[in-house]
């Protein structure tokens, strides 16, 4: 992927500098440690378990702390006085990647509200290390991959995720290839901040507490994640048409890869060596890939409805 000429977005709230675990450095805010406390090791492990089965990771890694001796639920700090976050494009390598790619996921998008009469403004991105305040989501930590909190409008990043997905999942191999994987990744994030600009993600969230089971709750997540895959891939296709020299070879290959690598029944595969498809929150390898290339290949937001009769 060629991202030098790429528009920067200032849109970025750079918190990489702040420490993130037991309090240290900056005015961050730690994992919450009881009297043992809890292992990196163990703390991913129980990411991974609740990415499987569909349980958010905060409550079994606050459940493990009190087994392990804190004796009470976490608490979260909430402010962060004396932060040193930097806010506007930053300068490394991957902070201007990222940067870059905010920008131009803004600038298609902006041109697909304005062509159907509609306004839009872009999410803002807070890169951390380990773990830092979600605002109204709560802890934001490295375990439970990148997200955007819908009241926030935020999307929260930790940069070593990247390295992990080239390393532990084999989601791509190649600077290119793993810089698109990291574009792809970014743009089914902001694709879930289409969804909450376009009123989808209340109207779901509705539907999920109405719903008469988890897996009927499930089943509706699943079709959120797989449209936020379609999304990504009509920014792929916008790009691709605005900047011709945007994609190289092996990149659409890199994010096949990494969505199949990334599916529910891989990951519940790897993590427990069955799958359990009542409990899919995100969809399988084969879904997450086919929505993606719906969107890539039509590049429309008409294209992406996973929630129509037949789908996923």
């Amino acid at each position: 992927m060629r991202y030098d000429d790429f528009r920067r977005s200032d849109d970025i709230e750079d918190r990489r500098d702040e420490g993130g675990y037991g309090g240290g450095g900056g005015g961050g805010f730690g994992l919450p440690m009881g009297g043992g406390g809890l292992g990196i090791g163990t703390i991913i492990v129980l990411g991974l378990i609740g990415y499987a089965f569909g349980i958010d990771p905060r409550i079994l890694i606050g459940g493990a702390e009190i087994l392990t001796g804190g004796g009470q639920a976490p608490t979260y700090q909430t402010d962060r006085p004396g932060s040193s976050a930097k806010r506007g494009a930053p300068t490394d390598e991957m902070g201007s990647m990222i940067s870059g790619i905010l920008g131009e996921i803004d600038d298609r998008w902006s041109e697909i509200f304005q062509a159907s009469g509609q306004s839009y403004t872009g999410p803002k991105i807070v890169l951390f290390r380990n773990a830092t305040n979600g605002g109204r989501c709560g802890m934001a930590q490295s375990a439970m991959g990148p997200f955007y909190c819908p009241p926030e409008r935020q999307i929260f990043l930790d940069t070593n995720f990247f390295r992990e997905v080239e390393t532990r999942f084999r989601g791509c191999s190649g600077k290119s290839a793993c810089n698109f994987t990291t574009a792809y990744i970014i743009a089914h994030e902001a694709g879930h901040h289409i969804q909450n600009l376009l009123g989808i993600i209340p109207r779901v969230t509705r539907l999920q507490q109405q719903a008469g089971s988890k897996a009927e709750a499930n089943a509706l997540q699943v079709r959120v994640e797989l449209q936020a895959d379609c999304l990504s891939g009509v920014w792929v296709n916008r790009e691709a048409k605005k900047r011709p020299g945007f994609l190289e070879a092996g990149d659409i290959d890199a994010a096949l890869t990494t969505a199949s690598a990334i599916g529910d029944d891989t990951l519940q595969r790897q993590a427990t060596g069955r799958v359990v498809p009542d409990s899919f929150t995100h969809g399988s390898a084969e879904q997450r890939k086919r929505w993606f290339m719906t969107g890539y290949q039509q590049g429309t937001v008409q294209a992406c409805n996973t929630f129509g009769n037949g789908s996923p």
